[in-house]
């Protein structure tokens, strides 16, 4: 019999637990097992599988631990009095689980996606033995991985959706980006307003200029959504779906894989756990935290680790009435939704605005549930997502006291995402293509080290306003570069009121919210080029070809040109030669006067990682590869 025939059998597995006693998992149902890349052999782990399965859960309503969840005592029940609900799953583990690491590696999934594999290059993860788990949480999105959840049966409510567009368009869905939207319900008392920037006035759209398609999902405009301008329409909507089922989803499974006791279709050798998020996942993830659903219903820790990666300061909408989880928060979309919302430091903070004191950790430490936490963010979230909250005060001058068990690692000069290609896409500056994955994969090793053998870390790394590293945006250093236009203003957070009975109840009343105070915003500061002082630093930026930052500025084609764009960095490119620096007045040495040759970048290149290899920031396998990448860059550079 052959290991493809093996791997590719032709029968469902299906697991049924006769009662609930140790999990709220109570059935998985394996629809697909293969062999993952045709059986490849990856080091000692061996060949890994890959399973697709659909797990259903019941929990009981009643229960403290589950009580978090909002409207949970609106669902219907079943003949039990339980709550049921399915999501989908994928799992990648060794087909030969003994020889797995004993670590589930849980991605919570952005948007239904699974980018764990390119974010941590998946030969080098699966190598290393990790059970790789992905489950559905979000109910709204309209492909991958979802969570098929019940509705509050009878409920009606308020919803507010934000219409940003880059070009002209009239018909627009009411839901963010491609997500699936609430319906509206009694079109009449619907609004549409209309303003030219975040904080600009709102002006009414003539009721009688727009309508909504049959379905209640779209809303066609007759004279155009102008591109840069935001459009708001607030309306009516009915049957909510209890979107707090998702993480309880994650918390149940997670908890079944440690702690179930029986045979698992799924995997049997877990005894550690380390949750992933990235963006909107990693917002998740401090919002699980900050709920409390890190304890179980017996009250056990769920993650040994949590890492919450280019979250900034935000939670989001996870977990309360007509949430939608897509959400977020940018310079010029999805704004003010209930994302950067205080508090934003592990340990209980003061609000000298309101007096409210409170830390994001305040249940788990209630629960003695607190995970091992790494913090990782670029400069993009310093710009765009208030990230400096998470380790400063509220009043904007003093540095925070960490946790305990957290680690914060800022990865200086880089954008949302990494390694983008240096291109103008609807921003007056190239794309930053800074790559921090390199640094992700050191500190991957770090965290399951510190999880399985409590070997502490490297200290934490981020500017800090004690030590001026850390500053307001008229206090920036940042060169006049010819041509480049510097931000007049940054996105913060601000107190925002969605009514009495939002942080009680989960219930949003005030939609948009009323405006307060803002947070202080604080930057990474600069040197002379124009690069970030603290953090951690890539070889490329300690051995620099441009000026890399977190913000870029929307191009005049798309509108708003004085605002940042959303989630891009920029990349300005030294001069190449000490003559066009002259001719164009550049305050930032050329490339010529830095560098005698290409081979002697290389080699400064090589002694900036080595240094960092050393420190447990970069892995000393992927140094000749992080050359590799450096020489690319210069020809692109020198090619301009």
């Amino acid at each position: 019999m052959t290991d493809n025939y093996v791997m590719r059998c032709a029968f469902y597995t299906l697991l049924i637990f006769s009662g609930l006693s140790y999990s709220a998992v109570t059935q998985i149902n394996v629809t697909e097992r293969i062999d993952y890349t045709n059986g490849q052999v990856y080091g000692n782990a061996g060949v890994y599988e890959r399973l697709t399965a659909k797990v259903a859960f019941e929990i009981d309503p009643k229960l403290a631990a589950n009580r978090i969840i909002t409207d949970i005592d609106k669902a219907p029940v079943n003949q039990r009095g339980n709550v049921e609900w399915t999501a989908d799953l994928v799992v990648l583990r060794p087909r030969n689980e003994k020889l797995g690491n004993g670590t589930a590696l849980f991605e919570v999934s952005n948007r239904g996606g699974m980018g764990l594999l390119n974010m941590f290059q998946s030969d080098e993860l699966l190598e290393q033995g990790y059970t790789l788990v992905w489950l559905g949480w979000q109910n709204d999105v309209p492909k991958g991985l979802r969570m098929y959840a019940p509705s509050a049966q009878g409920l009606r409510g308020i919803v507010r959706a934000d219409i940003v567009a880059d070009k002209k368009i009239y018909v627009s869905g009411l839901g963010d980006r491609d997500h699936t939207p609430y319906s509206v319900v009694d079109a009449a008392s619907a609004q549409m307003t209309v303003r030219d920037s975040p904080l600009g006035v709102r002006k009414p759209v003539a009721r009688n200029q727009w309508t909504f398609t049959p379905d209640g999902k779209s809303v066609k405009f007759d004279a155009g959504f102008e591109p840069g301008r935001i459009y708001e329409v607030v309306y009516q909507s009915e049957n909510p779906t209890i979107v707090g089922l998702g993480p309880a989803g994650i918390r149940d499974l997670i908890s079944f894989l440690k702690y179930g006791g029986g045979p698992s279709p799924i995997a049997s050798n877990v005894k550690r756990s380390i949750g992933f998020g990235s963006s909107q996942s990693g917002r998740f993830l401090r919002t699980f935290m900050y709920y409390g659903f890190n304890a179980d219903e017996q009250n056990r820790k769920v993650f040994d680790g949590v890492w919450a990666h280019i979250a900034g300061a935000g939670r989001g909408s996870f977990n309360h009435r007509y949430a939608q989880p897509s959400r977020d928060g940018h310079p010029m979309m999805n704004l003010f939704y209930p994302t950067d919302i205080f508090p934003f430091t592990d340990l209980p903070e003061k609000d000298p605005d309101t007096g409210l004191s409170e830390g994001l950790l305040d249940k788990a430490r209630s629960e003695q549930a607190i995970p091992k936490i790494f913090y990782t963010n670029g400069s993009y979230e310093y710009w765009g997502r208030a990230a400096g909250l998470i380790h400063t005060l509220p009043d904007g001058k003093t540095d925070a006291k960490l946790a305990p068990g957290t680690r914060i690692y800022y990865l200086a000069g880089t954008q949302h995402g990494a390694g983008a290609q240096p291109r103008r896409n609807g921003t007056q500056n190239f794309a930053n293509p800074m790559d921090y994955r390199w640094t992700m994969r050191a500190l991957l090793e770090d965290m399951h080290a510190w999880v399985k053998d409590q070997v502490e870390p490297p200290a934490s790394l981020f500017p800090q306003a004690g030590k001026d590293q850390l500053v307001t945006l008229g206090a920036l250093h940042f060169p006049q570069i010819p041509g480049v236009a510097v931000p007049k203003q940054v996105i913060g957070a601000y107190h925002a009121d969605y009514g009495p009975d939002f942080k009680s109840k989960g219930i949003v009343t005030t939609d948009p919210p009323k405006l307060g105070k803002p947070f202080p915003v604080l930057l990474p500061q600069t040197n002379s080029d124009g690069n970030e002082i603290a953090g951690a630093h890539s070889p490329e930026l300690d051995v620099p070809l441009g000026t890399y930052t977190g913000w870029n500025l929307r191009s005049a084609d798309v509108g708003g040109s004085e605002y940042l764009s959303n989630m891009i960095g920029s990349f300005i490119p030294f001069p190449k030669t000490k003559a066009d620096r002259a001719k164009s007045g550049d305050p930032r040495p050329s490339i010529e006067e830095r560098y005698k040759s290409k081979e002697d970048y290389l080699a400064k290149i090589d002694a900036a990682a080595q240094t960092l290899s050393a420190r447990r920031l970069l892995l000393a396998s992927d140094i000749p590869k992080i050359k590799d990448q450096a020489a690319k860059r210069w020809d692109w550079v020198m090619a301009q």
